[in-house]
């Protein structure tokens, strides 16, 4: 960026902006930033808002492996218990409940396909 206006190969932002592909107003608060911070608040990488994970790391990884291996849990109370008494890791019922981050599921039918099975025909 710096360079092609260095060089003379553009003249403005808008110029800019159509090489890079992007918004003329990006452009000029790249800039801005430039001016203020210099090369190190162009380079600076910001972390995202938001609360860290209280589940990850080695934790988590385990976590995985038991929820796919055959023995599982039973329940969400059971990964709740598991996590504090085996990891020290104190979390609520309603954080494990979540649990699209896993991409996993409990080992135990639901009550709607317990009900749904035949049952054996007894001669």
């Amino acid at each position: 960026m710096l360079w092609w206006f260095k060089t003379g190969q553009v003249r403005s932002h808008s110029e800019l902006a159509r090489i890079l592909a992007g918004d003329p107003s990006t452009i000029t608060r790249w800039f801005q930033k430039y001016r203020k911070q210099g090369m190190a608040g162009l380079l600076e990488i910001k972390k995202p808002p938001g609360q860290d994970p209280t589940i990850k790391g080695e934790v988590l990884e385990l976590l995985k492996a038991k929820l796919n291996s055959s023995e599982g849990f039973g329940s969400y109370g059971e990964i709740v218990s598991w996590l504090s008494n085996n990891h020290g890791v104190d979390v609520s019922y309603r954080m494990v409940h979540y649990r699209r981050a896993l991409q996993t599921r409990l080992q135990i039918e639901s009550t709607s396909t317990m009900q749904c099975k035949p049952t054996p025909k007894s001669n």
